[in-house]
């Protein structure tokens, strides 16, 4: 497994993060390392799972950073499932 930077945005900030990630990471580890940096910080925490989308879909709890196709420094969105 290898450092994987990614840029991320969180819903409702306005601040562009480098994330270092794990390229084995699964979304919701990725979610909880982009959150970690941003809720109860500048965005309220919410009673709700996080989602992970990239390139306008919303990628599988599961999915590894490689197998959803996510390429160092792109750009992953990460916000509170409706």
């Amino acid at each position: 497994m290898a450092l994987f930077p990614l840029q991320a945005l969180f819903e409702g900030d306005l601040v562009v993060l480098l994330v270092p990630v794990d390229d084995g990471d699964p979304m919701t580890v990725v979610a909880d390392k982009v959150a970690h940096h941003v809720v109860d910080h500048r965005v309220a925490a919410r009673d709700r799972p996080l989602r992970v989308r990239h390139d306008g879909r919303t990628l599988p709890d599961d999915a590894t950073v490689v197998s959803a196709g996510v390429k160092p420094l792109d750009v992953v969105v990460v916000g509170y499932a409706s």
